[in-house]
């Protein structure tokens, strides 16, 4: 019989396989039709670059659910949990819409209502639903939402979580590379669930992880700086839809009854915690992003060039440095919320978290420290009026 961890990988490289091959393909055909990203004022990228990369990333993800079906394990996948087939299509019409987009630049208001409504498909026939929530307080520290409330609370947060990814599809490789690091730490998450007898060998959130993580990674030599490609709205409200289908599947199936006690209260709320340590770098940016423009008397959909990823650049990174660093303080927050939930050392996880966090922030302001110290050096090798030499 087959290991299910053989079938995931499986499921992974037929997912990266794919969406790796079909890149350049995509390509020719975004630059046919002229589904072109010129340079802006708010851009980094100086030429014309091709976009619709999401349909090679759709391609991938869907062929390797297809082939996940047909496996001796994670074809269970397609009967304990969600509609798997309604996903698909929610993913397919969302990038279908993200298509137009890279084509014809959508207004902001169109967009969010095809978000919607891939959305609310795959919430409604798909099954996909956040019908509770594990709190440390209650009776018994689980809040059960109900359909009437689970349905329009898990759009809300989906459509959240898309316009979050595509918020920081701001720099070559962003986006898909913090989208392969979420959906790697929801992987892991769900994958030991289903270790502990939590959750069948064949979990519908362990699967949609790695094959998203699969997909992202296939996508990502072609969209690494200097990018070739780009993923465009097609791209990001896609991984964007499947990232949260994944996040709510696996918050929903979470028993808190597995995890250690350890830090008091904090293992009941780690089914909670999870996902947004996951997803805290894309949320904070569009918190800000929000707040920023609703202050100005802005839309909150209006785009400028103050994210982080766009502060990171001013402060004197480099385009690959900032996209490492930005990848350093995903996989932080992410792989840091599940170690702690399954070990039993999370004092030591902690520790080892800030420490980490100490080095990050350090990294960070090296540009910032630099200029501050040379231009220290300078103010001392100026000529002051004391030591102005008399003729």
């Amino acid at each position: 019989m087959t290991h299910p961890s053989l079938e995931y990988v499986l499921v992974g490289c037929v997912a990266a396989a794919v969406t790796f091959l079909l890149t350049p393909i995509v390509r020719r055909l975004a630059i046919r039709w002229g589904a072109l990203a010129l340079p802006r004022d708010r851009d980094v990228h100086a030429v014309a670059t091709p976009r619709m990369g999401g349909v090679a990333l759709f391609a991938g993800f869907a062929l390797a659910l297809f082939v996940a079906g047909r496996l001796p394990t994670l074809s269970d996948a397609f009967r304990t949990g969600p509609e798997m087939p309604w996903v698909v299509v929610a993913g397919a019409l969302i990038c279908f819409i993200g298509v137009l987009d890279d084509k014809y630049e959508l207004d902001s208001l169109t967009k969010l209502a095809g978000q919607v409504l891939a959305t609310g498909l795959m919430v409604t026939q798909g099954g996909v639903q956040l019908g509770a929530i594990y709190l440390p307080w209650g009776d018994n520290g689980t809040v059960v939402l109900g359909r009437d409330l689970a349905i329009p609370v898990t759009i809300l947060l989906t459509v959240l979580t898309i316009n979050a990814i595509n918020f920081i599809d701001g720099l070559d490789g962003l986006a898909a590379g913090v989208t392969a690091i979420a959906a790697g730490a929801f992987f892991v998450f769900s994958y030991h669930l289903t270790q502990t007898g939590s959750l069948p060998a064949a979990a519908p959130s362990t699967l949609l992880a790695a094959a998203l993580a699969g997909t992202c990674l296939g996508f990502l030599p072609h969209n690494f700086w200097p990018a070739r490609i780009f993923m465009g709205d097609s791209g990001s409200m896609l991984v964007g839809l499947m990232l949260s289908a994944a996040a709510t599947t696996a918050t929903t199936t979470a028993d808190p009854q597995v995890f250690t006690r350890a830090l008091g209260s904090l293992p009941l709320m780690l089914p909670l915690l999870i996902p947004i340590a996951v997803l805290a770098l894309p949320f904070v940016d569009l918190l800000l992003a929000v707040f920023r423009r609703v202050r100005k008397g802005r839309s909150p959909f209006a785009p400028d060039k103050q994210h982080l990823h766009h502060r990171l650049l001013e402060i004197g990174h480099s385009h690959r440095r900032a996209v490492l660093l930005l990848y350093f303080w995903s996989a932080l927050l992410a792989f840091a919320g599940v170690g702690i939930s399954f070990s039993t050392g999370q004092w030591l996880i902690v520790t080892t978290l800030c420490v980490l966090a100490a080095f990050g922030l350090l990294m960070s302001l090296i540009p910032t420290l630099r200029a501050r110290a040379k231009k220290s050096r300078a103010a001392r090798k100026a000529p002051t009026p004391d030591r102005v030499p008399v003729a």
